[in-house]
């Protein structure tokens, strides 16, 4: 593990393996670095991978007080620690980290976003969501926080949840777990989309055919935002495509960065 100081002075871990062509992997909520264990090979043998630990998870450090401005600026230094053109991938809530980041930085190459968690109207989440995965974590239940935020945050199915319990970050998951609340900040970001109309890089959004409405919404949004974008329905696949379409999911990425 690497690391690189972020604006405020904390610590941000990163992974790297493979050669080639500079791609950052931004995780979402919950997971760390190990996220990525299932493309990864794959990646790795096209591209020098950058695999963060977001903060408050996995190698990386915290502060005492959290807001998303923070992360951007954490994306935005691992970026501008490479000393080339990068290519940024981001998932979910990363994925909304990655976009704000990229107007932050200036050796960008291309931009990979998939189902950004942005609330373009109403709320990401169902209602009492927060407080009852607030309810299971004050009595230490880590594992049930998690299923609650999966099936209602992120409206996943259970297969899929067996799916993810099964990949080496579950672990990492149940060791985060503590970071889902203040996470849920998601749901307080203002979509502009005109912030974006001069972000002139290659953009791929990625959505599954079976994704919840509010995140394939979000993702149409975002792909009508940027000025050189493209959207990709993954059929059949849903929140978590890393898990249970590696093949898939890898070849979209790899076909974009490559051609």
């Amino acid at each position: 593990m690497d690391k690189v100081r972020s604006k405020d002075g904390t610590l941000i871990a990163f992974e790297r393996s493979g050669a080639g062509p500079a791609l950052v992997l931004v995780h979402g909520a919950t997971a760390d670095h190990t996220r990525w264990a299932s493309v990864l090979p794959m990646l790795e043998q096209r591209f020098t991978i950058y695999a963060v630990d977001r903060r408050g998870r996995g190698e990386s450090g915290d502060s005492a007080s959290y807001s998303l401005e923070r992360e951007y600026e954490d994306m935005a230094s691992v970026v501008d620690s490479i000393k080339e053109p990068v290519n940024l991938l981001g998932h979910s809530y990363g994925a909304l980290i990655a976009l704000e980041a990229a107007l932050l930085v200036k050796n960008l190459h291309k931009l990979i976003l998939y189902e950004p968690a942005i609330r373009l109207k109403g709320s990401l989440y169902p209602p009492n969501t927060k407080n009852k995965i607030q309810e299971l974590l004050d009595v230490g239940d880590r594992e049930g926080g998690l299923q609650v935020f999966f099936q209602e945050a992120v409206g996943i199915s259970g297969h899929e949840i067996v799916s993810l319990k099964k990949e080496p970050a579950w672990t990492a998951r149940l060791a985060s777990a503590h970071t889902l609340v203040r996470e849920f900040a998601d749901d307080d970001y203002i979509f502009d989309p005109m912030r974006f109309k001069d972000l002139n890089v290659p953009a791929l959004l990625l959505s599954g055919s079976e994704s919840p409405d509010v995140l394939r919404a979000a993702t149409k949004a975002v792909h009508e935002a940027l000025p050189d974008s493209r959207i990709v329905d993954m059929q059949g696949q849903q929140h978590v495509a890393m898990s249970t379409a590696p093949e898939l999911f890898a070849r979209l990425v790899i076909g974009f960065l490559t051609e």
